[in-house]
């Protein structure tokens, strides 16, 4: 079968498209196809800084399609099943094995492609928002990048809970589309300060929960951004930078940083997360929450679609079809 692997990390020109072994079903595990890939920042980093264990090492979190085999022991699912499948590696192929307890069914009337994009955006806006941010109605959040993936899905969700909803991007074109999707307040980061305006726009008070998903100097600048016991949620590292936070930034208006990897809380809390994202899935069937797609590329083109996503042109989700 084909595959985009890699045999070191870099740019995005070190992914290859080429011949991989078929996938064993061992007991336990489901073989899925691929119809959708989402592409996620993970993805991207691990293609760039993550050395792989053996090579040729086939990248990528998420995938979408039938089940086309089923393992001993595996009772809840059964060969022709649409599910989505989320897996720390093995993506970015025309098909894999993985553990059956790491998919979910796709709901009818729910297509490959923006099923492939819910667990993890969806899941981790989700985790950032309430598990750990706690955010209740009437609240005010800042979401970092609100045209990324784990951006769209937290303002949709802060929207539907209640809150006042303010996010930053690079353009303000992309902030005006932004409002469809429920933002209140857009901040162009590229012409100002994002700390600033969010003083401004909530009377000098600050936001009571940040989703920062950037980084880097974005995270440290963020405390002075944050309401009275405000929680500051550091949930990745796009400008793949490190952050130097001294703690007692943090004691003057007794604030809060947390940090969120949904893969920890998937080992962790495995059934409360697995539900968790089965009900957002629900919402997404439902039409109560909207994925963007922004391109599809074919997956000999991975290359391109990696590169695509490290532009950061893309308003909101990249997809990779076999």
């Amino acid at each position: 079968m084909k595959a985009a692997v890699i045999y070191e990390n870099g740019p995005p020109e070190v992914l290859r498209y080429e011949d991989v072994p078929e996938p064993a079903c061992p007991d336990g595990f489901v073989v899925v196809d691929a119809e959708a890939i989402s592409i996620e920042g993970g993805d991207v980093l691990s293609r760039a800084g993550s050395p792989p264990d053996e090579v040729p090492h086939v990248v990528g979190y998420l995938s979408a399609g039938p089940v086309t085999e089923v393992g001993a022991g595996v009772e809840d699912r059964a060969a022709g099943d649409r599910v989505v499948a989320l897996f720390g590696a093995g993506s970015h192929a025309a098909r894999r094995a993985l553990p059956a307890l790491v998919t979910w069914p796709i709901p009818d009337g729910l297509d490959a492609a923006r099923a492939a994009c819910v667990p993890v955006a969806f899941g981790t806006a989700y985790e950032c928002l309430f598990t750990a941010g706690g955010l209740e109605a009437g609240q005010t959040v800042l979401v970092q990048a609100g045209a990324g993936g784990v951006g769209m899905a937290a303002i949709q969700l802060a929207k539907q809970a209640g809150a006042t909803v303010l996010a930053t991007a690079s353009s303000d074109e992309k902030l005006a589309r932004l409002t469809e999707l429920g933002l209140d307040h857009g901040i162009n980061y590229a012409t100002g300060s994002f700390v600033e305006r969010t003083r401004e726009l909530t009377d000098g008070r600050g936001a009571d929960v940040i989703v920062d998903s950037i980084g880097g100097q974005t995270l440290v600048d963020g405390i002075a951004a944050l309401a009275y016991r405000g929680t500051l949620v550091s949930v990745g590292v796009a400008g793949r930078s490190g952050s130097a936070i001294e703690a007692r930034e943090l004691w003057q208006q007794n604030t809060t940083l947390r940090g969120v990897y949904l893969g920890g809380a998937l080992l962790t809390e495995f059934p409360r997360v697995h539900a968790m994202i089965g009900d957002l899935l629900a919402g997404v069937a439902r039409g109560e929450l909207h994925v963007q797609i922004d391109r599809t590329f074919p997956l000999e083109e991975a290359a391109q679609a990696h590169a695509y996503i490290e532009s950061r042109q893309a308003f909101g989700r990249v997809v990779l079809a076999p």
